[in-house]
C-alpha cells in the first residue's frame, strides 16, 4: 500500500506538472536528476558539453569495469597457476600514453570554446549590475534611468500560492528582463564573497567585493527563473534567492515605465552610502 502511494503520487505529480510549465520554466523539480531545462544559448552549450564528458566518462568506465572482470577471470590463481615473469609491454605502455592525451584534446578543446563563449558578448542591448549583501540582492538597470531595488526572500507566512510563489524561492521584488536581447551582467558584492547562480540560464558567477565581474544571458523563453546564492557567505546564505521573470520586449518596456516611478527611490540612501564606504576601505 505504501508503495502504491507513492506511485500515485508521483503521477500526480506528472499530470500536474504542465499546469505550472507555463510559468515557471527553471526551477528544481522533484527527484530531478538531470540539469534544468536550457532557457539560453550558454546553458544550451553547457549542457551539450556535459553530454559529451557523460559519454567519454561512461565509455572509461564501462571499459575500465570489462578490464578488472576480464583480469579476475584470466588471471586469478585457480586459471592461471603460472603466472608468466614479465613487466614491460611497450604497446601497451603507448597506447595508455596516447590514449588518455586525445581524451584530454577532445575535452579541452570545447571547453575553451565554451569557457570564451560565456564571458561575455560583444554588443550588449542592455545592462543589469547585481549587488550581493548579506543576505539579498540589489539590482540596477543603469539602461534605464537607474531603476534599482533590493530583493529579499518571500517569508514563509507570506508565501502567496495563487501567485505560485515558491518556498525559499520567491523574492519580494523580481527582477524582470527581456527575452531575446544580450544583456550583459556586472555582478559585485558589498560585503563578504557571493555567488549570483541561475541553472535554466547558464549562469555562475562570483560577486567579490571591490571588483566587477561580468557575464551574459540571452533568454529564450518567458518565463520564471530561480537560482541563489552559490557561495557559503553566512548563516542566511539559502536565504538570498534570485527570482528572474523574463517577457517580452514590449511587457518589458512597459514594466520600465511603472518600475520607474516604483523603485528609483526605493534604495535607502544610507545602505547605497555604506557600500561606497565599505569599497573605499578595501
Amino acid at each position: 500500500m505504501r508503495f502504491f502511494s507513492l506511485f500515485l503520487s508521483l503521477v500526480i505529480t506528472i499530470i500536474a506538472s504542465p499546469a505550472l510549465a507555463d510559468t515557471i520554466v527553471g526551477a528544481p523539480v522533484e527527484w530531478g536528476t538531470n540539469l534544468q531545462d536550457a532557457a539560453s544559448p550558454t546553458a544550451e552549450h553547457i549542457r551539450d558539453f556535459h553530454n559529451l564528458l557523460l559519454w567519454i566518462i561512461s565509455s572509461i568506465t564501462l571499459f575500465v569495469l570489462l578490464l578488472l572482470i576480464y583480469v579476475v577471470l584470466r588471471f586469478n590463481k585457480k586459471a592461471n597457476p603460472k603466472p608468466a615473469k614479465f613487466s614491460h609491454n611497450i604497446l601497451i605502455e603507448v597506447i595508455w600514453t596516447v590514449v588518455p592525451i586525445v581524451i584530454l584534446i577532445i575535452i579541452v578543446i570545447p571547453s575553451m570554446k565554451l569557457l570564451y563563449f560565456t564571458d561575455r558578448t560583444e554588443n550588449p542591448e542592455m545592462t543589469l549590475k547585481i549587488t550581493g549583501y548579506q543576505w539579498y540582492w540589489g539590482y540596477e538597470y543603469p539602461d534605464h534611468d537607474d531603476i534599482n531595488f533590493l530583493s529579499y526572500m518571500v517569508p514563509d507566512d507570506e508565501i502567496d500560492t495563487a501567485k505560485n510563489q515558491t518556498r525559499l524561492l520567491s523574492t519580494d521584488n523580481v527582477v524582470v528582463l527581456p527575452i531575446d536581447t544580450n544583456i550583459a551582467l556586472q555582478v559585485t558584492a558589498a560585503d563578504v564573497i557571493h555567488a549570483f547562480a541561475l541553472p535554466a540560464l547558464g549562469i555562475k558567477i562570483d560577486a567579490i567585493p571591490g571588483r566587477l565581474n561580468e557575464t551574459w544571458v540571452r533568454i529564450n523563453k518567458p518565463g520564471i527563473y530561480y537560482g541563489q546564492c552559490s557561495e557559503l557567505c553566512g548563516k542566511d546564505h539559502s536565504y538570498m534567492p534570485i527570482e528572474i521573470r523574463a517577457v517580452t520586449k514590449e511587457e518589458f518596456e512597459a514594466w520600465t515605465i511603472k518600475a520607474k516611478d516604483e523603485f528609483t527611490s526605493l534604495w535607502p540612501q544610507d545602505k547605497i552610502n555604506l557600500e561606497f564606504a565599505y569599497l573605499q576601505d578595501q
